[in-house]
């Protein structure tokens, strides 16, 4: 008997002892030691630099203000409820992104792998742009800033500092037709060492960026060595400092000359964008980009929660707070737009080029005027690197504890968690040396564009709720919910996990495809062939995953093809999800809301109380 007893562990919750002969087995998964850590993880991971500077660089892209009509409308039919999806999911099942999918609809386990290897792409391009940061850094210690005067060896003649003393008393412009800002070549030319296109390939690696490249890794690798317990930790710091800087940089911009003008543009919309496709496109990958939606971090980050947290509420919470943070950025932003508009006498929608630099072109000119502007730079710098760092290392930890959770006892020994984890970042710090070269700009364009946003995220969520709303049932999920919580969320989410959420995403997905142009990447360079068909392997990279798991299922399952349907569209036998949770505060028995046999359910407590008993008479 004591030999089978072992076999009834897989169906204990994790903080219920394992009958074990030494102390070699996996280590616990672990928890948040507070619910502060899960929000303020929660909160890295989505207020990152797609608040600070992508909402404003899609905004300053889209027209202004027209942009909030499409934002709003992805927010609350997709945005909030596959946040509240994802997030309840993890701390239903208490498993990772590919193990939730699997545990709960295994035919549709392919969106945990997918989820992944978006993760990988996104960890491969994101970071790069805190290695510019921290080249940024680096140079904010000069006695002047460098982006501040002309008189640096990357400056050309035709490097001029704008001010108002360049035009005349009727307001026309004293400057030359190609005069560039020393904020804009330190950014291009020693920073990026920017080709004027493609046609010449790559060119060399920057060794300053490299350099800058692998202390970032370095750093994100020992925030999530030790898992749960140190994010935990970290995140207290990275995900409050930005904060504080945002709100100093908000006061700073809106008494320059020129804010007002600058605040109108942002919020005037030009009504006629809405026709523009792109605009549409823009604004859902801006949700599930800022929301971590699709990317399986979500479900991850709420795994390590306790069963009966309440998430419902937490959602709403974090969902306000990601997007007012957007709304706030964008004031600092363009307040600071509208003054360089003023200083250069130029049209507010021709100041600063569109593109990923938005935040390393305005917000330094900011800092630059600024007294003590060393100061500011430095705290401006290390808000951008800690925006991102959060996000990063966050993301990092989601792809291991999925990893961890389909090979845990694998894994989750010695030191074999830590040693994978440093072969991720060696290999996605390789894939990232293409980035920080002449043309690495154009690259990172390309997997912006095509990895972690646009197609694959649409495609993604449309999936995702397909399989809770139809498949595994809108209504079962609100009783897990309710379950967990204690009280039902609000009709209105069957109502987008089943019709509105897929609908809204198919839509724009086909709306996009049929209105489709070739990808601009600044400067007048458009992607070449090559380009696009890049981009589109690494859409198909992680969507294909979908298929190709379903085949894979449907040809390992056993039975006729209807009952391998019918099996695969039903939880996991081996997974009794309610049986891993169970409240502190009380007695705990199955979760009424996800049966997967018709047996009689015991309590909980018992059954840890009879195995533990067997445990100590098998060990005698």
């Amino acid at each position: 008997m004591a030999d089978k007893m072992p076999a009834l562990d897989k169906f204990l919750p994790d903080s219920i002892p394992k009958c074990t002969k030494d102390n070699n087995g996996p280590y616990a998964r672990g928890q948040w030691a507070s619910k502060a850590e899960f929000l303020l993880a929660v909160a890295g991971q989505i207020i990152g630099l797609g608040n600070v500077w992508r909402f404003p660089y899609l905004c300053y892209k889209n027209g202004g203000g027209v942009f909030f009509v499409p934002y709003l409308l992805f927010l609350v039919l997709c945005g909030i409820p596959l946040f509240l999806l994802e997030t309840s999911l993890g701390q239903f099942t208490s498993l990772g992104g590919v193990s939730a999918w699997r545990a709960v609809c295994p035919l549709f386990g392919g969106l945990g792998y997918a989820s992944q290897v978006i993760i990988l792409h996104g960890c491969v391009y994101y970071i790069v742009i805190l290695a510019w940061a921290l080249l940024y850094l680096s140079y904010s210690f000069q006695a002047e800033l460098p982006w501040a005067h002309c008189n640096n060896t990357w400056n050309t003649e035709a490097c001029v500092l704008f001010d108002r003393q360049n035009q005349t008393a009727n307001g026309s412009s004293l400057l030359p037709e190609n005069a560039t800002s020393p904020v804009m070549e330190f950014w291009e030319r020693e920073v990026l060492h920017l080709s004027d296109n493609l046609d010449m390939g790559l060119g060399p690696i920057s060794w300053k960026l490299a350099l800058c490249l692998a202390l970032v890794w370095l750093v994100c690798y020992f925030c999530v060595w030790k898992g749960v317990k140190s994010t935990g930790k970290v995140v207290y710091l990275t995900a409050t400092f930005p904060y504080v800087m945002l709100f100093v940089l908000l006061v700073r911009g809106a008494t320059l000359p020129g804010a007002t003008q600058g605040i109108i543009y942002y919020l005037k919309p030009n009504v006629t964008r809405l026709a523009d496709p792109q605009v549409w496109m823009d604004a859902g990958t801006q949700v599930f980009f800022s929301y971590g939606i699709c990317l399986g971090s979500l479900t991850a980050l709420g795994s390590y929660n306790k069963y009966n947290n309440d998430c419902y509420k937490d959602s709403f919470m974090l969902c306000l707070l990601n997007s007012a943070t957007s709304f706030l950025a964008g004031f600092a932003i363009f307040s600071v737009l509208g003054f360089m508009a003023q200083e250069q006498g130029e049209d507010i929608s021709t100041v600063a080029q569109s593109g990923p630099g938005l935040a390393f072109i305005v917000y330094p000119r900011a800092v630059a005027m600024m007294p003590l502007p060393q100061l500011w730079a430095v705290c401006f710098f290390l808000m951008i690197i800690m925006l991102g760092l959060d996000t990063q290392f966050v993301s990092l930890e989601a792809l291991m504890t999925s990893v961890s959770d389909l090979y845990p006892h694998l894994i989750r020994r010695g030191h074999r968690r830590e040693l994978l984890l440093l072969f991720v970042c060696v290999v996605c710090f390789l894939v990232g040396l293409v980035m920080v070269t002449p043309g690495g700009l154009y690259v990172f364009q390309i997997y912006d564009q095509f990895s972690c946003s646009g197609a694959s995220l649409l495609l993604l969520s449309i999936f995702q709720s397909l399989a809770i709303g139809w498949v595994y049932g809108a209504e079962r999920f609100s009783s897990n919910i309710r379950d967990m919580t204690g009280y039902s969320p609000l009709s209105v989410f069957k109502l987008c996990w089943k019709y509105l959420t897929p609908a809204v995403c198919t839509a724009t997905f086909v709306f996009s495809l049929v209105h489709w142009s070739p990808l601009s990447l600044g400067k007048g360079v458009v992607a070449p062939g090559w380009a696009t068909a890049l981009g589109w392997i690494l859409t198909l990279s992680s969507v294909s995953l979908l298929p190709i798991w379903a085949l894979y299922a449907l040809l390992t399952t056993p039975g006729t093809l209807q009952q391998r349907f019918r099996i695969l569209c039903r939880p996991e036998k081996n997974s009794p999800l309610a049986l891993r949770h169970y409240p502190t505060d009380r007695p705990a028995t199955y979760s009424p809301a996800l049966a997967l046999t018709e047996k009689p359910k015991e309590p909980i407590t018992n059954l840890s109380q009879d195995h533990m008993m067997s445990c100590e008479w098998g060990n005698q």
